[in-house]
């Protein structure tokens, strides 16, 4: 598996990964331009969130609507490419920019994760028309996420592609849109046969876990998220290969 992704699978291991790029209250804001240049002047890589637009472009944001980073009512989904990059972040002249800016911004200097932000049940789109922006692309890069059809798909399709399947444990209000017996499986990562991944992006409240633990002997490396101190880095630290970290510099 190594040879088979070369330096993208070494990055997988260091440097840490900026979550949101390099962004701080008081500076530069989360998944912005200027938090991802910082992430390569510091020498981290980078996690940013990836959504579809009304013209099937893919912009990088993290929420599925506009309020919280930029006052804006609305969903990313409702609006054009061209409309969104008007839009400021944070009251900063940041705009909202697609993926193919960022990673000619980023070029060769970081490892990039792309986090496919999609609904359950929605595949195919937006993962088309984020594998057609990383065919411009030579610099390294992984595709990552929570939902497992999104990896399957990529699987099915573009094999080649590092994947990494994002999980946690499905225990907070955001994850009742699923059933029950969705929510167990899940924590439990029985939707790793369906996903198919090469790594895990686990969060901290899912570490230790026995099945990671498992996995990662034979073979597939753990990342932990979102890490916001060192001390919570030691803790968790025996278990995984590395973290995606913000509030401090890992």
């Amino acid at each position: 598996m190594t040879s088979a992704f070369g330096e993208a699978w070494d990055l997988l291991f260091h440097p840490p990964i900026a979550h949101r790029g390099l962004w701080s209250p008081e500076g530069a804001p989360e998944n912005s331009m200027a938090a991802f240049q910082a992430a390569c002047v510091a020498g981290y890589g980078i996690e940013l969130d990836v959504q579809r637009t009304a013209d099937g472009e893919a912009v990088v944001f993290h929420d599925a609507t506009l309020k919280r980073m930029t006052g804006v009512e609305g969903r990313v989904c409702d609006h054009t490419a061209a409309d969104l990059a008007k839009v400021r972040l944070k009251d900063t002249d940041e705009g909202i920019p697609t993926l193919a800016d960022v990673l000619t911004l980023v070029g060769h200097r970081a490892m990039v994760h792309i986090e496919i932000k999609i609904p359950f049940g929605e595949v195919g789109p937006l993962e088309r028309r984020v594998h057609e922006v990383l065919i411009d692309h030579n610099g390294p890069i992984c595709v990552i996420g929570f939902n497992p059809y999104s990896h399957a798909w990529f699987a099915e399709h573009h094999p080649k592609v590092l994947r990494g399947l994002d999980s946690y444990s499905y225990a907070d209000g955001d994850a009742k849109r699923l059933s029950p017996e969705i929510r167990k499986r899940y924590a439990q990562l029985d939707h790793v046969a369906i996903a198919k991944p090469h790594f895990l992006a686990l969060s901290l409240d899912m570490l230790p876990h026995p099945r990671a633990s498992a996995l990662r002997e034979g073979g597939m490396p753990v990342v932990a998220w979102t890490v916001r101190d060192p001390a919570e880095w030691e803790r968790v630290r025996p278990y995984c290969d590395n973290l995606i970290f913000e509030g401090y510099r890992a």
